[in-house]
């Protein structure tokens, strides 16, 4: 009749039940990494499946709440199917150890690393969801390892896999040119990779036959009766227990209580279908919407590959740079001196800031040196680094940053322009700007540097009632000031009357929406008007030049946009009444410089002036429900995550009509 398991595996239970199943159910929980509902699942299957409006640490959600409305991915209308990409080989131009990466929205995964060789071959793969209006285009990043330091980046090349999936091709795999990160259009190698889309049928029927082959101890292909007992306990489901001798007798056709896997994995897909079997993941325990068919089959054949390791690409980072890492970054994760996280930047998670690129839909990791960041934590992040500002190092800060601005005019400072341009490496695109480098005869010419026309299309051109973002930056954007005070700013000074000053503020701002552009060294350094109208006034605020990195701004011990130097200014507009544009210095900036003046009138795109050396930010501040910001930049920043943006994108439409806020302002 029935058969048990033939393997003779040491006991992990020692309880056992009158089907003597428990001790196989608890080395097949073992097999599944299989977590009590009440755990947290692993980090990066929550960053799969999670798309939470709250911060997130260390990859569990901030929110103890595992309600299955977070379950809810895509809609059956955006969902374009479960990818397979593979990373077949490569072809460089020198032997090595090579490491390839592959970074998807906010997932990267990556290779074994290869022998000594310059043609590394890795066959590994990767099972990815792809929506038609999610993330599609995928980054592949060749690194050559050093285990002593860090890996570098050799070649990368980024994929619309939605546009090769769409390509008739003769040919399994296709190989794709790898360009130098630090040299626009010089190719360093070739990588060959596959990539297919399972049917929403045959993933159903492979996920139920590999959950089943879980249980199958003697691996001939077939399940007895308590085999099939022991699954059904993984699924949490106690109608399915009570049916599963009910389920089992469907399958066995012939009554001989063995049933073959691909007879029970039809079964279960049905059954899935009709009246699921399954309301928690076995994998990472999290609660599954039985309700929502599509997500519960997504989530299953992508967590189930996770937790059994049936894909060769290792999982669980955030970007190609923290995967391309080796036992380095371990220690000082294990040290907490530094981690990778979305969200504040605080303690070691300021080590690494994330930002999420708004055009091509992934995580980026912000380049800066590790000196400066380890000097900024401990002068904004602690007590007594705000002490030391408060008795001189203030001013010595602001003298630092006036001689920097000076030299950087000199003629000598231009040889600083290459080495620059080198550390951004694909950061700074030189296609882009107007000039040739060797144009530019001091560092300052190149940092205030213009862009060639077209460079940046205005969204939305011919509509004044949608607002475009004003810089090259790092965006967050907030319906209210208490909601920027929950999500990003930490000074516990902060208010629009402080950040406007006396003369300009009146109560139409005291709730209003708030948007912050951070520009960092290497952008783009021109800033321009968000929206059209005519320009009624400039006022001069004399402070100091802290930083404005998120470090200082996410501290609790400074005031940076308070206590900042800054120039604002007011644009009367039709669809927004009275925009407050904020133009702030900071460390290295010495000087801002508008090129309008005050009865000017500007077209949303126009140039407004520029920061010369060093990082700086602007601050718009609408009144109160003039503008409806677009959700996918409020969601970044609810999740304390800056949106990367460029100057002429999609900010938000006005929410009153024009004639009411003409009435309103006079």
């Amino acid at each position: 009749m029935g058969h048990e398991s033939s393997k003779d595996l040491p006991d992990t239970d020692t309880t056992t039940n009158s089907e003597g199943g428990s001790t196989r159910f608890s080395r097949m929980k073992q097999k599944l990494h299989f977590h009590n509902k009440d755990h947290h699942p692993h980090p990066h299957l929550r960053r799969i499946f999670r798309r939470l409006s709250v911060s997130r640490r260390n990859g569990s959600s901030s929110s103890s709440s595992s309600s299955t409305s977070a379950l809810k991915l895509v809609s059956p209308e955006d969902f374009a199917g479960i990818a397979l990409l593979t990373l077949i080989s490569a072809d460089m131009q020198f032997k090595d150890r090579w490491l390839a990466c592959v970074s998807l929205g906010e997932q990267t995964f990556r290779t074994h690393i290869s022998h000594q060789t310059h043609k590394p071959v890795w066959n590994s793969e990767k099972k990815l969801l792809l929506e038609k209006n999610g993330p599609h285009l995928a980054r592949i990043s060749v690194f050559e390892t050093n285990r002593v330091s860090k890996n570098k980046l050799v070649g990368y090349c980024e994929i619309d896999l939605l546009e090769f999936l769409a390509q008739d091709s003769d040919s399994d795999f296709e190989a794709f040119e790898l360009f130098d990160p630090a040299s626009a259009g010089k190719v360093v190698g070739r990588i060959s990779l596959s990539c297919s889309v399972e049917d929403p049928i045959e993933t159903e029927t492979n996920f139920a036959r590999r959950i089943l082959g879980i249980v199958d101890y003697n691996e001939d292909g077939q399940l007895s009766f308590s085999e099939f007992s022991d699954l059904i306990k993984a699924f949490g489901n106690q109608v399915a227990d009570n049916k599963k001798e009910e389920l089992f007798k469907v399958a066995d056709k012939n009554g001989d209580g063995v049933v073959s896997m691909d007879e029970l994995a039809e079964l279960l897909a049905i059954q899935q279908g009709n009246e699921p079997l399954i309301n928690c993941c076995p994998v990472c325990g999290e609660a599954l919407e039985v309700s929502d068919k599509l997500n519960t089959l997504v989530h299953l054949s992508l967590c189930f590959d996770e937790g059994t390791g049936n894909q060769v690409m290792t999982g669980g980072f955030l970007t190609d740079k923290q995967a391309s890492y080796g036992w380095m970054l371990k220690l000082s994760e294990w040290a907490h001196f530094s981690s990778y996280d979305v969200g504040l930047n605080s303690g070691s998670s300021a080590s690494h800031i994330l930002v999420f690129d708004r055009k091509k839909k992934r995580l980026v990791e912000e380049l800066i040196d590790k000196k400066i960041v380890l000097s900024m934590r401990a002068i904004y992040q602690s007590r007594i680094g705000l002490g030391l500002m408060d008795k001189g190092a203030k001013e010595i800060l602001q003298s630092i940053s006036e001689k920097q601005g000076r030299e950087m005019n000199t003629i000598e400072s231009a040889r600083d322009i290459p080495k620059f341009v080198k550390f951004f490496k694909d950061q700074i695109n030189l296609a882009e700007i107007k000039y040739p480098l060797e144009h530019f005869k001091t560092f300052n010419e190149f940092f205030i540097r213009e862009l060639k026309p077209g460079a940046r299309p205005v969204a939305s051109v011919e509509h004044d009632d949608v607002a475009i973002c004003a810089a090259d930056c790092r965006l967050m954007a907030f319906k209210s000031v208490e909601d920027s005070l929950r999500f990003w700013i930490k000074g516990r000074k902060f208010s629009i009357q402080g950040l406007l000053g006396n003369e300009i503020y009146s109560s139409a701002y005291a709730d209003g929406t708030v948007v912050i552009f951070r520009l960092a060294p290497q952008d783009y350094h021109r800033f321009h008007s968000p929206v059209s109208g005519t320009i009624d006034k400039f006022v001069k605020i004399p402070g100091c030049l802290y930083t404005v990195n998120p470090i200082a701004v996410n501290s609790k011990y400074c005031n940076v946009f308070t206590e900042n130097k800054r120039e604002v200014s007011i644009i009367s507009t039709a669809h927004f009444g009275k925009v407050a544009f904020v133009a702030i210095g900071a460390t290295m900036v010495g000087s801002i410089t508008f090129s309008k003046k005050a009865g000017d009138h500007v077209k949303k795109g126009d140039e407004l002036g520029y920061f010369s050396f060093g990082g700086s930010t602007v601050i718009c501040v609408f009144e109160k429900d003039v503008i409806k910001i677009d959700e996918d930049l409020l969601a970044n920043s609810a999740r304390s995550l800056e949106t990367l943006v460029t100057v002429g994108m999609s900010l938000g439409v006005a929410t009153r009509n024009k004639q009411k806020l003409v009435c309103q302002n006079r």
